[in-house]
């Protein structure tokens, strides 16, 4: 079975750019990198589908097609057991992360991140790989500032990323791309300890 990674956000030009569009863009950047088949969408998954090889292990790359609190529908058909999820990657933005910030996390609570709540819900595991991709602003000296309130929240993760935001996420990209080789040929716990140490 191949390794599955999916890239979280919504469908449609007006959400491409968006902060909550990081998991999508993050696949797009591993397909682009390893030279993956062109995007297809694929009809029963109501998803766009991208395959290719990495380290020898086939994967392959799932953005769906529905928004994204139905995320989960995309992957149902593909995961159908605990094993199978083991091999499923999911990319998504995390407003608890400042930006600049990639961290790689196994069978954790969905912080109320509404797709993860879908896939957890949809495949009855909260066993599979995440890589959480940071979009909270941060001061001057660094520190997180999180949106206050919901409207603030949905004004900031629904925004654009901005040209110096978008610099920053092709070097977090380069990153992910990076430790795919690392966690398909060492393992999990390697693979976290290499991603999660740099900052």
């Amino acid at each position: 079975m191949p390794y599955i990674i999916a890239g979280l956000g919504n469908p449609g030009e007006e959400y491409k750019d968006t902060r909550h569009n990081a998991g999508r863009i993050m696949a797009e950047y591993i397909a682009k990198a390893y030279d993956f088949s062109e995007w297809k969408h694929d009809k029963k998954l109501n998803a766009l589908v991208s395959k290719g090889e990495i380290e020898e292990e086939k994967v392959q790359l799932v953005n769906p097609e529905t928004f994204m609190n139905k995320s989960g529908a995309s992957l149902a058909p593909l995961i159908s057991s605990v094993k199978k999820a083991e091999k499923l990657i999911v990319i998504y933005d995390d407003l608890d992360l400042p930006l600049g910030t990639v961290r790689m996390s196994f069978n954790r609570g969905s912080g109320g991140h509404r797709g993860l709540e879908s896939i957890a819900k949809s495949i009855k595991t909260t066993a599979f790989i995440r890589i959480r991709v940071g979009i909270a602003p941060t001061t001057p000296s660094g520190k997180t500032k999180k949106p206050s309130g919901e409207a603030a929240v949905e004004k900031h993760i629904l925004g654009e990323f901005k040209k110096a935001e978008q610099d920053i996420l092709k070097k977090e990209g380069k990153k992910v791309v990076e430790i795919l080789p690392i966690l398909f040929s060492k393992g999990l716990s390697d693979a976290m300890t290499e991603f999660n140490q740099t900052k």
